[in-house]
């Protein structure tokens, strides 16, 4: 009926909704004949509707477009045409883990906003619990009062390198002791974040103290800043080329991350489509 007012001719709408004129000549009568009057009279212009029929046309427009967002909907929710995944990660997961993954979940579904938030651990976690966050990746142990809210749906391994400025003692050395790094300046990661609390630990374990001079948040900032000598740093291997960085020869400077979501909520067809990316990378 919305086919025959907009064209004001049968053969014409007809095939705009792709089927015969006369099936179309048909459904009008058989409606006509149920609703007990004339929808469309003819003019020197074509059909025109009656005052009935632009009644029924009105109502028709509403129910049309409430198919449509009802099949944009559904398109949505199974092919996952739109949607959006709100994921917190560290430094080293923002960086270098989180790209592969959107990549891989982008190139199907065009269509899915990202919302990433870089954090440390304890703030990512705090995110995930309370629903701000759909996925979270964090350095295992989890550490927050609510932690057992949260289930570790996959587990990354992680080792921290060593990086040096260009004619340094160590510079081209595959490993170092932490007796090496007394009196070297260190930029580090900043306080309390999960990557300190490794190289923390483990220099005081070997009873060494880190002259720290920089804090940063940043691997890009701290490579940078070792590259223009201002002191020593670590940074997670994955952000670092093949071949590159210093291993620990007192004990490998290892930690794990887990990738996180709430134990009582169920992820939306893109956030799980995100997951399925992360763990399969």
């Amino acid at each position: 009926m919305v086919a025959i007012a907009e064209h004001g001719h049968m053969t014409r709408a007809a095939e705009s909704v792709g089927v015969s004129q006369p099936a179309l000549s048909a459904a009008v009568r058989k409606l006509e004949d149920e609703l007990g009057t004339e929808l469309f009279h003819r003019t020197g212009h074509g059909l025109e509707p009656t005052e009935a029929g632009k009644v029924f046309i009105e109502h028709a427009k509403v129910t049309i477009q409430s198919c449509e967002q009802a099949r944009l909907a559904v398109r949505s929710l199974v092919g996952l045409e739109t949607g959006s995944i709100r994921v917190g990660a560290g430094a080293t997961a923002t960086g270098y883990l989180l790209p592969a993954a959107i990549q891989v979940v982008r190139k199907d579904h065009p269509g899915l906003k990202f919302s990433i938030r870089e954090a440390g651990s304890c703030a990512v976690a705090a995110g995930v619990v309370s629903g701000e966050l759909d996925l979270g990746i964090v350095t295992l142990p989890v550490v927050h009062p609510r932690g057992d809210e949260l289930v570790v749906i996959h587990e990354i391994g992680d080792e921290l390198m060593l990086i040096v400025p260009s004619g340094h003692a160590l510079d081209g050395r595959k490993s170092f002791r932490w007796s090496d790094l007394e009196g070297d300046a260190v930029v580090a990661f900043e306080a309390g974040s999960a990557v300190r609390e490794v190289i923390d630990s483990a220099s005081a374990e070997h009873g060494v103290g880190l002259s720290v001079v920089m804090e940063l948040r940043s691997i890009e900032a701290i490579v940078q800043m070792v590259r223009a000598g201002i002191g020593v740093g670590f940074v997670s291997r994955y952000g670092l080329e093949e071949g590159e960085g210093i291993r620990c020869k007192d004990g490998a400077l290892t930690r794990t991350l887990g990738v996180v979501r709430r134990r009582d909520r169920f992820l939306s067809h893109a956030a799980g489509a995100f997951e399925r990316a992360l763990v399969e990378r």
